[in-house]
């Protein structure tokens, strides 16, 4: 699922590029009409497969915005025609300004209107698309913690039938996964090819990601995890697993 997300946030990323071709297509458009010069015709041609693909994705992420969106390209309830209420879809029909009776003028400058509509469906897809990156992290931390969620219920379930060790070393590898987690998140540079437990503790505190008081929380979870899959000298004591697991749910609830 998560890839799935990073795809459609490709997608969006190049809407957005192709959108901002189009916006240069659309000036060099407008230049030739003036000059009627009519060989550049690309933003007419490639706008409305644009605005399609572009309306989907507002409509999915910023439906609050989809009527904003929709009106910039056609005002449909306007009792006139002025800067205001001139749409995009008024210059794809050829609609122009109407021309002053006195000064033989166009009463606003339609070109102007037509590329601020274009420019402002732009801004909200470049939301659309800051949004969409919050919601993938979003998603993302919900899919992770419910794994982890469940592989502690599994650690549990060890627990519950006796295997003590077993069930410390699964609880163990949640704690190790999560905290690589947090490193990534917080772009925290980790220099060991084969960090452990301690190492992204270390790593954390050092960064000033966590205290004093958590780091020492983690360091006796760590030293317990250790027990369970290193120390053969006795077996772990089931209060000792519980504690494991119990702290490991507390970080992966608090510390992100």
């Amino acid at each position: 699922m998560v890839s799935n997300l990073n795809k459609l946030e490709r997608e969006i990323g190049e809407l957005i590029k192709t959108g901002d071709n189009l916006l240069i297509d659309f000036f060099e458009e407008g230049k030739e009409k003036k000059t009627k010069n009519k060989s550049h015709v690309r933003f007419s041609s490639g706008y409305q497969e644009w605005y399609s693909k572009a309306l989907e994705i507002i409509r999915q992420i910023l439906p609050n915005r989809i009527i904003e969106f929709e009106r910039l390209y056609n005002e449909d309830k306007r009792k006139g025609i002025d800067s205001s209420t001139y749409g995009i879809q008024d210059w794809l029909l050829g609609r122009r300004s109407p021309v002053n009776d006195f000064t033989l003028k166009k009463r606003f400058d339609d070109f102007a209107a037509a590329v601020m509509k274009f420019q402002n469906q732009l801004r909200i897809l470049e939301s659309a698309h800051a949004r969409f990156n919050s919601t993938i992290f979003d998603i993302q931390q919900i899919v992770r913690a419910d794994l982890f969620d469940s592989e502690l219920d599994a650690a549990k379930e060890l627990l519950k039938n006796g295997f003590l060790r077993g069930a410390g070393a699964m609880a163990g590898v949640v704690l190790e996964k999560h905290l690589e987690q947090v490193c990534i998140s917080h772009n925290v540079p980790i220099k060991s090819k084969n960090p452990t437990i301690t190492i992204y503790n270390d790593t954390l505190k050092n960064n000033n990601v966590i205290d004093i008081p958590k780091w020492r929380f983690i360091q006796r979870l760590g030293d317990l995890r250790n027990f369970c899959d290193h120390n053969k000298e006795r077996e772990p004591k089931k209060t000792e697993v519980e504690e494991l697991i119990e702290g490991i749910e507390k970080i992966t609830k608090t510390i992100f």
